[in-house]
């Protein structure tokens, strides 16, 4: 199942029923799970840990050198989970530190020239639509979606549940449940339609709307001010506002609006 033109470095570990397509390039100290499939023309450098039932099609560089001109040539890490998806041109790359690897979950679509750079965290469920990007050291909570050209500052996180739209501008965190578009990104609404298709009962996103509704419909109210409002309601003893209160709370870089 290895194309007789694929190179395949003899310090590699290849699971089984592993498919290689024609001219793919595996380097050292990368381990291939079992079931996965290298299309054609796929590079894959290491150290990189990749799991089981990946699909990486043609072109795709997955598990390169940092950019990070702070990068000195120590081993660094990329982790990929399990059923993801790279396409055309994908790009991942491995961190600048080795304590803190890029590492990316399971069942993540990547599509074409989508980027993933040095020493970020990508949960499971997530969707990078062409041209998608994220800079160093993001962090992307599980189901989320960043949708084509978008781009997201180094540091920033990307909560679970919320969609980027087409072209937006992110310097700050992405509050999870939402929909955030625009340049400058502005919180538009929750994300009712994703939320339904994930099981969100009505109960729940009601419960987020009103919490939408004190934070993000009131931009001129301190967020210290409206995160206690927004605590001091009923709508706080439900868990995902309590995910959201705890996203709040813990921000560094800020969060859109």
């Amino acid at each position: 199942m290895i194309h007789e033109t694929a190179i395949i470095s003899p310090e590699a570990t290849i699971g089984e029923n592993v498919s290689i397509g024609p001219y793919c390039v595996v380097g050292e100290n990368v381990t291939i799970g079992d079931g996965c499939t290298l299309k054609s023309h796929v590079v894959i450098e290491g150290p990189c840990t990749i799991g089981q039932e990946n699909i990486f099609f043609p072109f795709s560089a997955i598990g390169q050198r940092t950019q990070d001109l702070k990068y000195v040539g120590e081993p660094t890490y990329l982790v990929i989970g399990d059923r993801n998806t790279f396409r055309e041109n994908c790009t991942i790359h491995r961190s600048t530190s080795p304590d803190t690897p890029t590492t990316i979950g399971n069942d993540n679509n990547f599509l074409a020239y989508s980027h993933v750079a040095h020493d970020c965290v990508v949960g499971n469920h997530c969707i990078f639509s062409n041209n998608g990007t994220i800079a160093g050291h993001v962090v992307v909570g599980d189901h989320a979606i960043i949708s084509g050209f978008a781009a997201v500052h180094q540091f920033c996180r990307v909560g679970e549940h919320s969609l980027i739209g087409g072209c937006t501008k992110v310097v700050q965190d992405v509050p999870p449940f939402t929909i955030v578009d625009g340049t400058p990104a502005a919180v538009r609404s929750i994300n009712q339609v994703g939320l339904q298709r994930r099981g969100f009962t009505d109960q729940d996103i009601s419960f987020l709307r009103r919490a939408y509704k004190r934070v993000f419909l009131k931009k001129a109210t301190n967020l210290t001010l409206s995160l206690a409002d927004l605590k001091a309601a009923d709508s706080a003893k439900n868990e995902h506002v309590k995910t959201l209160i705890k996203f709040l709370e813990t921000t560094e870089r800020g969060v859109i609006r």
